[in-house]
């Protein structure tokens, strides 16, 4: 009888593997103690939960407001991810089975607004919403400027192109005008990839910061980063457990639509490998 073996094979990576956890994690992990700490405690280096949860929670969700703020941001972030995917989907659509002049040079415009980011355009998109817009202090100034996707069109476009070409033919066969062959056969076909982008773009949008702080002065539709920024200085000071516990506070969300869509999401960056 062979003697049970206790560790297992190549026991070695599982160690590398719990170590690399433990470093990825431990920021995460240490946010969530000061979030429990006052400030001598922190000062103290205590790696234990203090005593602080409760009055560093209401600092953040009462003082300060936060859950408004999260409440912004999470309807932009659905309005924003909802439109992006609609639009891409479009995009794509037209890319791969239409034919019209100039289809591969707007491609390529599309492609290299990829290299361009919002920083580079701020100041002609600010001029465009606040002057000739008049959009300034309105959902529509968060919001509309990120509506387009060349990240998303480009996604669809080379999972659309790797589809087999029988199903558009069948589908002409068959009578079924451009929008019925999106809506019943390409979406179908589709939902990993659209898990992929909807998870991107959700996060992508709750991460905004610098575009609201200019264009949304009114506090009550600001989003949740420009609201974080107002716990620096919570109590006249720097205070490290407020700001640790609204930067945890402000992950849940992201988290749980990470969490609803993670199959989706985790299939997204393999749905070429079978085709």
């Amino acid at each position: 009888m062979k003697p049970r073996k206790w560790l297992p094979k190549r026991w070695y990576v599982h160690i590398l593997l719990w170590i690399s956890i433990l470093v990825i994690g431990f920021p995460l992990i240490y946010a969530m103690i000061v979030a429990t700490q006052s400030n001598a405690e922190t000062l103290r280096f205590e790696m234990l939960p203090g005593s602080n949860l409760k009055e560093n929670l209401e600092v953040v969700m009462v003082d300060r407001n936060i859950g408004r703020f999260m409440i912004n941001s999470t309807i932009l972030a659905i309005f924003v991810t909802v439109g992006k995917t609609i639009l891409s989907l479009l995009a794509g659509l037209a890319f791969v089975y239409f034919r019209f002049p100039g289809k591969w040079v707007i491609f390529g415009f599309v492609l290299m607004t990829l290299l361009m980011p919002t920083e580079m355009l701020i100041i002609a998109l600010f001029r465009l919403i606040s002057n000739t817009l008049e959009w300034g202090d309105t959902f529509w100034a968060i919001s509309v400027p990120f509506l387009a996707s060349a990240t998303g069109s480009f996604l669809f476009r080379q999972h659309f192109a790797n589809l087999p070409a029988e199903l558009s033919e069948a589908a002409q066969i068959d009578g079924a005008n451009p929008l019925q062959f999106l809506f019943r056969i390409l979406i179908p076909l589709s939902w990993n990839a659209i898990g992929a982008l909807a998870v991107i773009q959700f996060v992508y949008m709750w991460n905004q910061y610098l575009w609201p702080l200019l264009v949304i002065k009114d506090e009550r539709f600001q989003v949740v980063q420009v609201g974080l920024n107002s716990l620096i200085n919570s109590a006249g000071s720097q205070t490290y457990g407020p700001i640790m516990m609204g930067a945890v506070v402000a992950t849940i969300p992201p988290l749980i639509f990470f969490i609803l869509l993670q199959r989706q999401f985790m299939s997204g960056f393999a749905i070429s490998r079978d085709k």
